[in-house]
């Protein structure tokens, strides 16, 4: 009898988190860019190409999101070691990172003046977070009323930030705005730390900003603490060509990001700058799967031929280095354009 109740109970739990998952499914519609009512907010970086009044032709289009800073603060000066690069590169970089900055407040300007919606990320790499945080600060010198993000493009740390770094980060921007900022990843990133919440309870709370370039997101939300996305990346360079792309904006090109929010743009423009937490949720079972899938992965040690005169346990091979998720999935994403930072973390322009 005590078996049967067990049973019983379990049946109306699978069928509960089922009915949530099913809900939170069905929520995220397909293709939902081709929603008229649907808000589109266009992110770039120094290379595209905008032709903004054709741009704000497009009346879907709430928003513009643009790069800011990229990993630490660029050195001032140009003598001692470059590890091979001249004084002459030196300076011609700075001058490029100097065009960078006025192209970006000339972009604010005239996105603001066109009643758009305005916001920038920071692109985060390996190297101190509160220097980070503070050089994004002072490039973007974000208002009240933009949006901040944090692009992590990963999970290795000798490519991108750490995620321990960018809880600092975030920390960090708030304590300077009273804000926290919004995170940009992809699934892979987005999955992990999900799954990993408890050791990163700041990053996994923050607001999404998706990357996910296929027509739905059925089945992926809700994932941890996100019921659904903030604004969904659905077209860059990666799948938008001449012949197809998922949408056009008038005056750009094909390397152009676009991204859908699930609201119109009034209501867009009411979560816009964001600043807060999302509600903490306790694990569930589909989530803890989902960590056991993700742990390292050993590799099967190569055979090794028995030694005359040992005992079998010491014959046995020594274990090889583990092999990390993020050597195992390399993570890539659109926006960040290639060449775009040289050894000595300068923006090619």
């Amino acid at each position: 009898m005590k078996q049967q109740h067990g049973r019983a109970i379990l049946r109306i739990l699978l069928l509960a988190i089922s009915a949530g998952l099913s809900h939170y499914a069905t929520a995220s519609d397909t293709l939902p860019w081709k929603k008229a009512d649907n808000a589109l907010v266009v992110d770039g970086y120094e290379l595209n190409t905008i032709d903004w009044e054709a741009l704000t032709s497009d009346k879907r289009i709430a928003g513009f999101i643009s790069k800011a800073s990229d990993g630490l603060p660029e050195s001032f000066s140009c003598t001692g070691d470059y590890a091979g690069d001249t004084v002459g590169h030196c300076k011609t970089m700075w001058r490029k990172y100097a065009v960078s900055r006025e192209l970006f407040q000339t972009r604010r300007l005239v996105a603001r003046a066109a009643g758009l919606l305005w916001g920038a990320y920071h692109l985060g790499r390996p190297g101190n977070p509160v220097d980070q945080a503070n050089h994004f600060l002072d490039y973007a010198t974000p208002k009240a009323d933009e949006m901040m993000i944090l692009d992590l493009e990963g999970i290795d740390p000798k490519k991108f930030m750490s995620l321990e770094d960018a809880q600092i980060f975030v920390g960090h921007i708030k304590a300077r705005t009273g804000r926290y900022p919004v995170l940009y990843t992809n699934h892979e990133t987005a999955r992990y730390i999900a799954a990993y919440r408890n050791d990163y309870p700041v990053l996994a709370r923050l607001p999404i900003w998706y990357a996910r370039y296929k027509p739905d997101v059925k089945g992926v939300f809700p994932m941890g603490n996100w019921d659904n996305y903030l604004l969904w990346q659905f077209s860059a360079g990666a799948n938008c060509s001449k012949r197809r792309c998922p949408y056009r904006v008038p005056g750009t090109l094909t390397d152009i990001d676009v991204n859908v929010a699930a609201m119109n743009k009034a209501d867009l423009a009411k979560i816009w700058a964001q600043g807060n937490l999302l509600p903490a949720r306790e694990p569930d079972p589909p989530l803890v799967l989902a960590k056991i899938e993700m742990e390292p992965r050993q590799p099967l040690p190569p055979p090794v031929a028995a030694t005359p005169g040992l005992p079998p346990i010491a014959q046995l091979p020594v274990a090889p280095a583990s092999v990390t998720v993020a050597a195992r999935d390399a993570i890539v994403t659109s926006s960040v354009p290639p060449r775009e930072i040289n050894a000595l973390n300068y923006q090619d322009f």
